[in-house]
């Protein structure tokens, strides 16, 4: 199994696991705390999101190219010394991102209201909270650099398990101390909140010590291979954080893409939402979308995410090499791994909608909040793709289109948000959102093929493929839920809706997966037998 397959495991189930953790756990929070409790964490989180891309100036990511860089040429001495400028790089914005954020927290309350918002979310709560969340930016740009030099280096389980860890203390954190507020000292749901989101800050303290652990373990070795280097390029401080930033800068808006979207509808949700005489249900659909059906959605995307931390470094030593035999495979394995694995979870997810979310949130307005997860579901496939072509385009040194790209994105989401919203109601946000990160990807594809000559011919093929079998699959979990919601109806029963989530997801799971390997599809992506497949299904080996 080539690296990239083998750090894109380890990367993926790292992050698979810590947002499935960040799915299960809003099962009870959302209980504790109502559809209110959950609008207010959003309105947090967002700014938090931004503040945290821009304090890390995409410096973590950019460390993996730069690490990977050097380390291709044998000049290891350049990214330790390169890994030290750039910690003392990251405790200085990340203390500016602190007190801009935690300072600012009253006008991002403002705007982020509506002008005739009730008293249920005040701009006092939006304060309180955004402040709160604001002390994780203290620590999370030096765990984030720290992440990126181990991914430099090509080791990932630095990364991916502190990422896991991260997350479970963070939310241990969260729940009990939203329990002790609401239910021990008869707190306000506004002081819960505020407790949930510091526990960001708890969380990355833990994710620091693991990766100290992590670093006191894989220093020696490090140290062997500076010492048996034989030649430095000698680069100066200046030549040095003049290269990293270059590339650094375009990581940013990778970064912080998602979280200008949602501050797009922050900002402008609650008003058209008013404009189109549904104020009262404004509250409800925001945290339905961006937090709730958010989660879920999500969950597919891991794999882009985790793909493209895993790519970056193959693709830049590739292409620094000039390989580009290389290069071109690696580019058409990571976009055809993206169809071959998002694209019927996304389909799945959709048809499956109204039983994902009642199975995980409840059934009250089911009907409504169900149909805003099946409209949002694709969109997590234009989210992962605009990952993995973003990452494609920094390692072939092409990461400056990422601002013409993104731009493109938040310019279409701007003009069409408010227009699409009163039209179409809250979905008409998931469609201005879908449309914009469409457009971004389109533009980074374009910009792929023309950068290196690259020939999607064979992504254009296994993709229609992967798009029959899915369609298929879809057909077949559909049948089986409209059969069992004939006498056991999931709109009425948790119970129903989670039976029918389960063996949904296991029947269209498996017919997949047996519909890929026959037709070999698997082997080709994934570029050899899949010897466990062989074993159950008994394939007989080529001659």
């Amino acid at each position: 199994m080539s690296k990239i397959l083998k750090g894109t495991m380890i990367l993926t189930g790292a992050t698979f696991l810590s947002k499935f953790l960040g799915m299960i756990y809003t099962v009870p929070f959302e209980q504790m705390v109502g559809a209110n409790g959950i609008a207010l964490y959003f309105y947090a989180y967002t700014p938090y999101n931004i503040l945290l891309s821009l304090s890390t100036l995409g410096v973590p990511m950019a460390v993996s190219k730069f690490v990977s860089k050097y380390n291709s040429l044998e000049d290891y001495q350049t990214g330790r010394d390169m890994f030290k400028s750039g910690m003392q790089l990251m405790a200085f914005t990340g203390v500016v991102a602190f007190l801009l954020l935690f300072f600012s927290a009253e006008q991002i309350a403002i705007h982020s209201l509506s002008l005739n918002e009730d008293s249920v979310t005040s701009v006092a709560d939006v304060t309180m909270v955004i402040k709160m969340v604001s002390f994780a930016l203290l620590i999370i740009p030096c765990m984030s650099i720290i992440r990126g030099f181990f991914q430099g280096n090509e080791s990932m389980a630095p990364t991916g398990i502190s990422q896991v860890i991260e997350q479970i203390v963070r939310i241990i954190f969260l729940l009990i101390s939203v329990y002790v507020v609401l239910n021990i000292v008869d707190g306000t749901r506004a002081t819960a909140i505020g407790f949930a989101t510091f526990a960001a800050f708890i969380g990355a303290v833990a994710s620091l010590l693991v990766l100290a652990v992590f670093w006191k373990k894989r220093k020696p070795h490090l140290d062997k291979l500076v010492d048996q280097q034989e030649y430095t390029y000698d680069l100066s401080k200046k030549s040095m954080m003049k290269e990293l930033l270059g590339y650094a800068g375009p990581f940013v808006l990778v970064g912080i893409a998602t979280p200008l979207y949602q501050l797009i509808d922050q900002f402008t949700f609650n008003q058209a939402m008013s404009a189109a005489g549904l104020s009262e249900i404004s509250n409800d659909s925001i945290s339905a979308i961006h937090v709730l059906s958010h989660k879920l959605v999500i969950i597919p995307v891991t794999l882009g995410i985790g793909l493209s931390l895993a790519m970056l470094p193959a693709i830049t030593r590739s292409f620094t090499g000039e390989h580009m035999d290389q290069l071109n495979h690696q580019i058409n394995q990571a976009l055809q791994i993206i169809s071959l694995l998002i694209l019927p979870a996304v389909v799945g997810l959709s048809v499956l909608a109204y039983e994902a979310y009642g199975s995980f949130y409840g059934l009250e307005k089911l009907s409504y909040r169900g149909s805003l997860l099946r409209w949002y579901a694709p969109v997590g496939l234009f989210f992962a793709l605009y990952t993995v072509t973003s990452s494609i385009l920094q390692g072939i040194n092409r990461q400056n289109f990422a601002v013409i790209s993104l731009g493109s994105g938040l310019a279409i989401k701007l003009l069409t948000n408010s227009w699409f919203i009163v039209e179409f109601g809250a979905k008409g946000s998931i469609i201005s959102t879908g449309l914009a990160v469409l457009v971004a990807v389109s533009l980074n594809l374009w910009r792929i093929h023309r950068a290196i000559d690259f020939s999607f011919k064979q992504v254009y093929k296994r993709t229609l493929l992967i798009l029959i079998i899915s369609t298929i699959m879809a057909a077949v979990v559909f049948v089986i839920k409209w059969s069992i919601g004939l006498l056991w109806n999931p709109m009425d029963s948790r119970l129903a809706a989670f039976f029918i989530l389960v063996l949904g997801v296991s029947v269209g799971g498996i017919l997949y997966m047996w519909m890929a390997y026959k037709t070999t599809l698997l082997e080709r992506i994934l570029g050899g037998r899949v010897r466990i497949l062989d074993k159950f299904l008994h394939r007989r080996q080529r001659g």
